[in-house]
């Protein structure tokens, strides 16, 4: 009778705990479905809008100029790079969940029968009800939930390291298509004042004023003039397609967009080296995330000395022998008598060692960077005020050439020959600029901090269409 009023019970506990277990849902990849999802990104889709206006604080859209800090939004929110760090990261704090949750208690239904009582005095039948409750002991818990927070920590740092590794990419292909555009307009000109010297010298040469050998030479600069800039042209179309790339974009996706690069004309900061080390020892992404590792190493540490201890077992029981009720409480624990854990420990001794050192070797690569980067940065900035000192020099040349010329002093080739020497001393000054500018990113890449200390603020978009409710189930 018992039994039977106890199985409604049980029942009801059974669906309770099937309720409440977590549902699969199917997420299909195509292949197709993705390329028409990529090839259909673009820099003025609306959840773009609505990420980037909200994170730079814009009232219009699109924001007045594309320059790196608004291209950098773009790539925090397409590139597929931050993708993967953020579902690591979200590993990672599933992984916090789980070292948070307690062992279940098991349950046993026993059957008995007494073969040896007449059937006619009462039940032979002995059902019996026990329970294993397990208990960790100490503190086993609460260091693996440690060590599954500082692993969370770390892998969220990571996400920061991996956004810096896309504004490098980024920063470096924007860069090079400034350097590209700005390079074939100076060659166009330059293949325009050859072109103009070359019709004077044909023009010389048929009244027998200049020699063949003179025209010969000018045309050979000529034609080379016009492969580099033909060069030029296709260096052009590669830093378009790049920086697409950085972008997570397509390449039609940047089409129509301009971009001004008024950010690449300022001066460049000159950052102390003592401050850019400290700055990067004690806020860089991956140095960070190095000593979340060792705390994770540490704590794990502490969970296998733990361990040395054994855990309990409680095992109440209730047994209903021929209408006699009879409880019994049974404790259990494993003796540490042949295996002390003294194998796990010593790996998680090792491990926590091989992390500290691991720290210690990215914080001395970190200061060796930083020193390299702060003295490319100074010397690829003195070679800058060199060569603009030269380009803003041959600029008053021409200036008083082309007086001259007006005055009839000087002739129109000589003119042109001052353009042309113009033209190269611009190429030469544009290779500086990109030089020094590649090198503030290099120190950039290193503090992992902008040099004008301009704050930009990483956020996590959600570009998922998932129902709300299943959302909810995860």
């Amino acid at each position: 009778m018992k039994i039977r009023a106890a199985a409604p019970a049980l029942t009801y506990i059974l669906l309770l705990a099937a309720g409440a277990c977590v549902r699969y849902h199917a997420r299909p990849i195509s292949a197709p479905l993705a390329a028409d999802a990529f090839e259909s990104r673009r820099l003025d889709a609306p959840d773009l809008a609505a990420f980037v206006a909200s994170t730079m604080g814009l009232d219009t859209w699109p924001p007045p100029a594309w320059d790196l800090h608004a291209l950098t939004m773009a790539a925090v929110y397409y590139h597929p790079d931050l993708d993967i760090a953020r579902a690591q990261w979200a590993a990672a704090e599933a992984g916090r969940r789980t070292a948070g949750e307690r062992p279940n208690p098991t349950g046993s239904l026993l059957m008995g029968y007494n073969a040896t009582t007449p059937a006619s005095e009462v039940t032979p039948w002995i059902p019996e009800a026990a329970l294993e409750i397990p208990i960790e002991t100490a503190g086993k818990r609460g260091y693996r939930i440690a060590e599954a927070r500082h692993l969370s920590d770390a892998a969220r740092l990571n996400i920061i390291s991996a956004a810096w590794a896309v504004r490098s990419r980024l920063r470096g292909s924007y860069l090079e298509l400034y350097a590209a555009e700005r390079s074939s307009a100076i060659f166009r000109r330059l293949l325009e004042a050859e072109d103009a010297g070359l019709r004077i010298l044909e023009a010389q040469l048929a009244i027998g004023e200049v020699s063949p050998a003179v025209v010969t030479q000018a045309r050979i600069e000529r034609d080379q003039t016009r492969l580099s800039q033909l060069e030029a042209a296709a260096r052009l179309a590669r830093a378009r397609a790049a920086l697409a790339s950085a972008l997570g974009l397509p390449g039609p996706a940047l089409e129509g967009i301009s971009f001004p690069f008024d950010d690449l004309s300022g001066p460049l900061p000159d950052v102390p080296a003592r401050g850019a080390r400290r700055q990067a020892l004690l806020h860089r992404a991956d140095v960070l995330a190095a000593l979340s590792e060792y705390a994770a190493r540490d704590a794990s540490l502490r969970l296998e000395l733990a361990r040395q201890y054994p855990d309990i077992d409680l095992s109440p029981d209730y047994q209903l022998d021929q209408t006699d009720s009879k409880w019994t409480l049974g404790l259990s624990l494993i003796l540490p008598l042949l295996k002390r854990n003294r194998g796990p420990i010593a790996e998680a001794e090792a491990r926590r060692t091989e992390s500290a050192a691991r720290f210690e070797a990215l914080q001395a690569g970190v200061i060796g960077e930083i020193e390299a980067a702060v003295d490319a940065l100074r010397t690829a900035a003195d070679k800058d005020r060199t060569a603009a000192g030269m380009q803003a020099s041959l600029e008053l040349r021409k200036a008083v050439a082309k007086a001259q010329f007006e005055a009839g002093e000087i002739s129109r080739l000589e003119l042109l020959g001052v353009e042309m020497e113009l033209a190269s001393a611009a190429l030469a000054r544009l290779e500086a600029m990109a030089q020094a500018r590649r090198a503030a990113g290099d120190l950039e890449d290193a503090m992992q901090s902008p040099l004008d200390l301009e704050a930009w603020t990483l956020k996590t978009p959600d570009r998922t269409s998932r129902p709300a409710k299943e959302r909810k189930d995860d």
